[in-house]
């Protein structure tokens, strides 16, 4: 399918370098309010972009958690292919896609995991589906059957 000929006008979400705060971290916060306030859909959703040891990309949408003076977080399991590929390749780059404010924001950097007592507080907080979801789960791998999941350990939790 050819979509060469599709155009649009943007012409809503505009960026100002002189009217903009001096942080970064700031312009954020007030971009994805902008996006909370406006109604979008899961605006806290972004896009995660890892790579192997040997520099092959992959891409997924995970959920923002927090982002403050410390860098964004999220979690995630441990033995998935982006836990893997954090593991081994920790530098991973974000982006935030706002199509009806016209708006993204990009962010690029090193990963580290948090403290284990945040990441367990966190799991903990989530409702009991979810976590028996997590906890039977291993993402990103097949499932073969009902006797695979039964013999699983618990999947560690991993932010960056």
């Amino acid at each position: 399918m050819d979509t060469s000929h599709l155009r649009e006008d943007y012409r809503k979400g505009q960026l100002v370098e002189s009217a903009a705060p001096a942080d970064p971290l700031a312009l954020f916060r007030e971009w994805l309010s902008e996006a909370i306030a406006a109604g979008l859909p899961e605006p806290y959703a972004m896009t995660l972009a890892t790579a192997t040891a040997d520099g092959v990309p992959s891409a997924r949408i995970v959920l923002l958690r927090l982002a403050d003076e410390s860098g964004f977080s999220f979690y995630s399991n441990y033995t998935s292919r982006k836990g893997a590929e954090l593991a081994a390749n920790p530098h991973a780059s974000l982006l935030f896609y706002w199509a009806v404010l016209e708006r993204q924001v990009r962010v690029e950097g090193a990963v580290e995991r948090m403290a284990a007592a945040e990441s367990d507080a966190y799991f903990s907080s989530r409702p009991y589906d979810s976590r028996i979801g997590a906890w039977a789960s291993p993402q990103s791998a097949v499932i073969e059957d009902r006797a695979m999941l039964d013999q699983l350990d618990t999947p560690a939790i991993i932010i960056a």
